[in-house]
């Protein structure tokens, strides 16, 4: 689209739309900028938006201006209702209502590696670019949901290169585009604060291979070990290969007596022993394998594979070790911010685990974390935030149900109590792990200020016992 003279709003005025505006503005757009907060109290990136002739609105009410004026295209952020009166009005009025990441989609003319799942975003994303790096035959971009938004380089990136895309629930949502290569990590209950249902939430995940185009050479690559995913594949429009741990596998990345390896046909191309892979527990093994499968649909050797795999560290706040204080070992896993994320975590360790949890409350089920949980070496759970009368209920629950004691439980007035008492609880030998199984928006900004937090929490303590 030639965006001369168009009437744009960006609505949500934070990481991924303040380069929006300022790529449209570039580009001859005349553009209104809303945000709930007031332009006075909006970061400084979004009030120097202003600079560039952007409009800006915002405080209560900000979205009616979209029903009462005209708009060639109304940029939605990721994480907002997309059915409110006003986005309804605005779309009656004629205008597309779209996103930032399906402007980058259908601008991007490079192929695109779209990552999506309801856990194990990032470290795929991060390790498929690592992957494609040490490949070295072409430029690569990571972006999308981790890292900064592409859209300002978009002009500049040029067929030649790959593209790696984190891709969130939210930010599927309005997509008309699908990546040339789809991945569909797992399936679990998550965001049902916004999206309302189990189904709405994969119907979003879905848009990541929906559109995708035989003719064009698409692939999509989907879970074998999630039953879900799997029964997904049977909708892709375009090829499909598969990655997981079991048998079955005929095209894609697989476990083989105890190898990773690349499974084409009768092909069977090892890449390294799983016992190297240096990242914990069973859920970072199908990470691994995801990425294989990718490298191998992008024709990278195994050796680079292996090479990338085995200098991979692993991400901040995913089982992140933050500190050890006599004897007792601190790990953030800020990350898991739904209860599957947390099951993996619990499920890594064999030590006893003092296992803090709870935040904000998503609407997601505990029911099945909490069972998990009753079988795993407890020593004792501290819960906060809004979530964590459920918690406990889904704890006593799952006792009943399977007839296992619910270890001791302590609620905490804040996280600062919460991390202080777990602290206290812990002896050792034992695990503290924050793995909170909810978002952060009920103390915090995210997931990454609570896990920096924890960490600096950690490191007050150990300073004060002289550790």
């Amino acid at each position: 689209m030639d965006w001369r003279g168009r009437k744009v709003a960006v609505v949500g005025l934070g990481r991924e739309n303040v380069p929006l505006a300022r790529y449209l503005a570039a580009r001859g757009a005349r553009i209104t900028g809303l945000d709930r907060q007031p332009p006075g109290d909006l970061p400084a990136a979004a009030r120097d938006l202003a600079a560039l002739g952007v409009r800006l609105e915002g405080g209560p009410g900000y979205l009616e201006v979209l029903a009462s004026e005209d708009f060639d295209a109304v940029f939605l952020t990721p994480g907002m209702v997309k059915d409110a009166p006003e986005i309804q009005a605005a779309r009656r009025r004629g205008a597309v209502i779209t996103s930032q990441t399906n402007l980058f989609l259908h601008l991007c003319r490079a192929p695109v590696i779209g990552i999506t799942g309801s856990s194990g975003k990032s470290t795929t994303t991060s390790l498929v670019g690592r992957i494609l790096a040490g490949d070295g035959r072409r430029p690569v971009h990571v972006g999308g949901n981790i890292g900064r938004p592409l859209i300002e380089q978009v002009d500049d990136i040029g067929p030649d290169a790959w593209v790696v895309l984190e891709l969130s629930s939210f930010q599927l949502e309005l997509v008309d585009r699908s990546p040339h290569v789809a991945v569909l990590l797992n399936l679990r209950p998550n965001h049902l604060d916004v999206h309302g249902s189990m189904a709405a939430y994969e119907a979003a995940k879905r848009r990541i291979f929906r559109f995708q185009r035989p003719d064009a050479g698409d692939v999509a690559v989907f879970s074998h070990d999630d039953p879900v995913v799997r029964a997904m594949a049977a909708d892709a429009p375009a090829r499909t290969v598969f990655f997981g741990t079991g048998e079955g596998i005929e095209h894609g990345a697989a476990l083989r007596d105890g190898w990773v390896g690349l499974v084409d046909g009768p092909r069977w191309r090892p890449v390294l022993p799983a016992a190297e892979v240096p990242l914990p527990g069973a859920h970072n093994l199908l990470n691994v394998l995801a990425a294989s499968a990718v490298a191998g649909i992008c024709g990278v050797e195994p050796e680079t594979v292996r090479a990338a795999v085995a200098g991979f560290e692993g991400l901040e706040h995913r089982l992140q070790v933050v500190g050890e204080m006599d004897g007792r070992r601190f790990v953030n896993d800020s990350i898991a911010t739904a209860p599957d994320r947390a099951a993996a975590a619990l499920t890594t360790f064999d030590e006893p685990v003092v296992w803090i949890a709870g935040g904000y409350d998503k609407g997601v089920p505990f029911d099945d974390l909490a069972a998990l949980a009753l079988r795993r070496p407890l020593r004792a759970v501290v819960l906060t935030g809004p979530a964590a009368g459920r918690i406990h209920e889904a704890l006593e629950r799952a006792s009943q149900r399977l007839d296992l004691p619910v270890p001791p439980v302590h609620r905490a007035a804040s996280f600062d109590e919460a991390v202080e008492t777990a602290a206290r609880l812990a002896r050792p030998g034992d695990v503290v792990l924050l793995s909170p199984a909810c978002a952060s928006y009920d103390a915090f900004r995210d997931f990454v200020q609570r896990g920096r937090r924890f960490a600096e929490l950690v490191q007050a303590l150990a300073a004060a016992s002289g550790s």
